[in-house]
């Protein structure tokens, strides 16, 4: 039997993401956000060299936990900018991470999507919702072969059911 080849992070992450920048006010990202349809967005800056450098990560949670107490309190002074309000130093992946350490980091630190970098370069961005997905596809692939083994068709009644007649 060929064990198909575990998924790693970059045979399933997506590529293209929405990111923003960290001089975006509290409003540009939140209209960013809703505009985009996303929960949250990596935050780069672009090197010398063009790469975009992931420098934290921005929330749903964040913007509204700053937004509320923007409201609550009275604007404050200076005002919030993604670089005030994102996580600095988030968690990510690496391209070759495979499946099953993603599974875990997924279920027991309860995150939703992190970002997949390599030397400090963002390359996409991976979703609880993928993993499960690329998981599945693997799980069918893997046990396709194990389950026509383990119960296979019985050929005598799929060869008389063909001479059956109605009356």
């Amino acid at each position: 039997m060929n064990q198909p080849t575990t998924p790693q992070a970059q045979d399933f992450m997506t590529r293209k993401v929405h990111t923003v920048t960290p001089d975006m006010s509290l409003a540009e990202a939140i209209r960013f956000l809703k505009r985009h349809k996303v929960s949250n967005a990596p935050v780069v800056e672009d090197d010398a060299e063009g790469h975009r450098l992931l420098v934290g990560f921005l929330s749903e949670g964040d913007c509204l936990e700053h937004l509320s107490n923007e409201v609550f309190f009275g604007s404050p002074a200076p005002r919030q900018t993604v670089k005030t309000m994102m996580k600095r130093h988030p968690v990510c992946v690496e391209p070759e991470m495979d499946i099953f350490t993603l599974a875990s980091i997924f279920v027991n630190h309860r995150y939703r999507h992190l970002p997949v970098a390599a030397e400090g370069r963002l390359l996409g961005i991976v979703s609880r919702s993928d993993i499960l997905h690329a998981l599945n596809g693997f799980y069918q692939e893997a046990f396709k072969e194990r389950k026509s083994k383990k119960f296979p068709p019985n050929l005598a009644e799929i060869i008389n059911h063909r001479f059956i007649l109605k009356r």
